[in-house]
């Protein structure tokens, strides 16, 4: 052994470890508690984003002369 892990060795040995437990306490609880509000309003907000989102429905695409949404570009070979 080297001198620093035979002296590491001796005083961890040695040396009784404190009888208090150690936990996350009231910073861990508010820690987690505040990621737990924040994901809830994350996803309070993408639902909404969700929701404006408009999908056509396949019965819209299949009609003929149906309006294009704007923004799209019509591809060569005719399609959307």
């Amino acid at each position: 052994m080297t001198d620093f892990t035979a002296h590491a060795a001796a005083t961890t040995l040695g040396a009784a470890a404190p009888a208090t437990p150690v936990g996350p306490g009231l910073l861990g609880f508010l820690v987690v508690a505040a990621i737990g509000v924040a994901l809830y309003f994350l996803v309070k907000s993408m639902n909404r984003q969700m929701s404006k989102i408009e999908v056509p429905h396949e019965a819209d695409l299949d009609k003929p002369g149906h309006a294009e949404t704007p923004g799209s570009t019509p591809r060569a070979d005719g399609s959307h």
